[in-house]
C-alpha cells in the first residue's frame, strides 16, 4: 500500500486532530502517502472531491497539531446510502483517481481510514465492498463498544401485533421494539470492549468544570440547580461528572423515580441548603419515555434530537415541592425561582484535547494504519484495558458490534457502573472512572492554560483559524 485516504465524519469532538495527526505520523513511517477527505462522506460525493495531503513529505503538515481540537478536514453529517452501491463506486471510482503527489503515474487511494462513530460505520460498510476501510473512533458520549464481547447477542426482538381490542387490526408498518435482556458476565473495566473514546475524556472535564462553577452560585443564593449533560441515551459523561460532586446524577440507562429523587432533594437541601443534580439529556420516566420532549426531526444520521430533560425535571420539581416548601424556609418566594437548569451544551465538543485523548487518539489512528497495512478492511480500532496490560490497542470486525438485525446500539453504562440508591456511581463505577481520569491530565495541559489562557498577545490579535491555510492546501479532482 502506497497511498491511503483519511475522513472525519459526525459531530466533532476536541480529539480528531490527534487521530488525524496518528495517521498520517506511522503512515509516513511505513513510506505511505496520505490524502484528507475535506468534509467527510460529502467530500467522496462532490465530483470534485476535495482534498489535502497530509504528509507530502513524509511527515506532517505544519497545520495538523494533535492538541488542537476539532478537525482540519473538517466534517458533515452526509453519509452515502447503505443500500446505495452504485453512488458508493462512483465515489470510490474518484477516490481511485486522487493521485499521491503531482506526477501523472502517481498511485491513487488505495483505503481508507474513516474517523467517526455509529453513523460513519453505517456509511463505511458500503464503500469497504470496493475499497478497504475500517474506523478510528470518536465520540465525546463514549457509546461505541461494547460492555462485553458478545453483547449484541442479548438484544431480543418483539414484533407488533394486532390490537387486543381490536384482533382484525393490522399491525403492519409498526416498529418492532427491542429489549436487552441481562447478559452473562458482570460488566467491568477488564470486560469492555473499547473501554474509552477518544474525546471522552475531555468533554468530561468540561462537565466537571461547570458542575463546580455552577455550585458556588446554588451556594451563595439557596437554590437547587438542575446541569444537562451529553451523552444522548448513554449516561457516560454523567457518571463521569461525579468528579465534579454533584449532589445527584441521573442517567439514561435508570428510570427515575420521582419520589425518591424529590425525597432526596428535600434532605439535602434542609441539610445544606442548596442543591446540584446532574442529568443525562436523555435520562427516561418510570414508564420508559424520555423526560421532556423530543423534537419531530433527526440530524442526517437518523437521530431523533433530544431537548428539555433538565426543563422538563425542574417543572416536576417544582409542582411537587410547591411555593410553599421555600416560603417556610424564609429563602425564596416561588419554587420556580428556586430552581434553575443550565445546559452545559456544545462546550463540550470541542477545544484542546487533555492528554488522554491526544495520546490515545494518536495511537489509535496508527493502529488504524496497521490494520490496513495488515490487510483488514471493515473493522475498528479499538482500545482495551486489563488489570495486567494496562491499556492495549486490537481491532474488532465491524459485525461484531451488530446485533442479528444489522443494528449497531449505542454502548450505554452497565447496572454495575451505578448505585441508583445513592444516585451516583458504584464501587465498580468508580473503578472504571479512576482508571480513564486519575492520569487524564498533562503536565503540558497545565503548562498551556498558564501560558495562553491571559496571552496579552490576544488582546490585540483576531483568532487565527486554521481554516485559512488550510484552504490554500486543498486540491480537486480535474474533470
Amino acid at each position: 500500500m502506497k497511498h491511503l485516504g483519511v475522513l472525519t465524519a459526525g459531530g466533532d469532538t476536541p480529539a480528531l486532530n490527534a487521530t488525524l495527526y496518528g495517521v498520517t505520523r506511522r503512515a509516513s513511517e511505513l513510506g505511505i502517502a496520505v490524502t484528507g477527505i475535506m468534509k467527510g462522506f460529502s467530500g467522496m460525493t462532490d465530483p470534485r472531491v476535495p482534498h489535502v495531503r497530509l504528509n507530502p513529505l513524509l511527515q506532517p503538515i505544519p497545520e495538523l497539531q494533535p492538541h488542537n481540537g476539532g478537525t482540519i478536514l473538517g466534517s458533515s453529517r452526509h453519509y452515502i446510502g447503505e443500500n446505495n452501491f452504485e453512488d458508493c463506486r462512483i465515489a470510490v471510482d474518484r477516490l481511485l483517481r486522487v493521485k499521491s503527489g503531482p506526477r501523472p503515474d502517481d498511485e491513487g487511494i488505495e483505503a481508507l481510514i474513516c474517523v467517526g462513530g455509529d453513523g460513519t460505520i453505517n456509511g463505511m460498510q458500503p464503500i469497504s465492498e470496493f475499497l478497504p476501510c475500517v474506523l478510528a473512533p470518536k465520540t465525546i458520549d463514549n457509546d461505541l463498544g461494547l460492555n462485553y464481547d458478545g453483547e449484541p447477542s442479548d438484544w431480543l426482538r418483539q414484533d407488533p401485533v394486532a390490537s387486543n381490542d381490536d384482533p382484525n387490526q393490522d399491525a403492519a408498518g409498526a416498529a418492532p421494539t427491542y429489549i436487552k435482556r441481562k447478559g452473562p458476565l458482570s460488566v467491568s473495566r477488564d470486560t469492555m470492549v473499547n473501554i474509552a473514546t477518544p474525546g471522552y475524556a475531555t468533554a468530561v472535564l468540561v462537565v466537571v468544570q461547570g458542575v463546580q462553577r455552577i455550585r458556588t452560585t446554588a451556594e451563595s443564593h439557596r437554590r437547587i440547580a438542575i446541569v444537562e449533560v451529553m451523552g444522548r441515551d448513554s449516561g457516560f459523561i454523567a457518571l463521569g461528572s461525579a468528579y465534579g460532586q454533584p449532589d445527584m446524577i441521573l442517567i439514561p440507562e435508570v428510570p427515575i423515580d420521582l419520589d425518591a429523587v424529590e425525597h432526596e432533594v428535600k434532605r439535602l437541601y434542609d441539610q445544606q441548603k442548596n442543591v446540584v443534580l446532574v442529568v443525562g439529556e436523555g435520562v427516561r420516566d418510570a414508564s420508559g419515555e424520555q423526560l421532556g420532549a423530543k423534537a419531530a426531526s433527526t440530524d442526517p444520521s437518523g437521530n431523533v434530537l433530544f431537548q428539555g430533560a433538565a426543563e422538563e425535571l425542574k417543572r416536576q420539581l417544582v409542582a411537587r415541592l410547591g411555593d410553599d416548601y421555600f416560603r417556610g424556609s424564609n429563602r425564596h418566594d416561588k419554587a420556580e425561582r428556586a430552581i434553575f437548569t443550565r445546559k452545559i451544551g456544545h462546550t463540550q465538543r470541542g477545544g484542546r484535547p487533555v492528554a488522554f485523548d491526544r495520546f490515545h487518539a494518536v495511537q489509535s489512528g496508527g493502529h488504524a494504519v496497521d490494520m490496513l497495512h495488515q490487510g483488514q478492511t471493515n473493522a475498528v480500532s479499538i482500545i482495551n484495558f486489563s488489570e495486567r496490560d494496562g491499556f492495549t490497542y486490537d481491532s474488532l470486525p465491524s459485525s461484531r458490534l451488530r446485533d442479528r438485525w444489522g443494528i449497531i446500539r449505542a454502548r450505554t453504562v452497565a447496572q454495575e457502573f451505578y448505585d441508583d440508591r445513592l444516585f451516583g456511581p458504584s464501587k465498580v463505577g468508580r473503578d472504571y472512572l479512576r482508571t480513564i481520569f486519575t492520569e487524564a491530565l498533562g503536565r503540558d495541559d497545565v503548562e498551556f492554560w498558564l501560558s495562553d489562557t491571559f496571552q496579552p498577545g490576544h488582546l490585540g490579535r483576531r483568532y487565527a483559524s486554521v481554516n485559512v491555510d488550510m484552504q490554500k492546501r486543498i486540491r480537486y479532482l480535474e474533470g
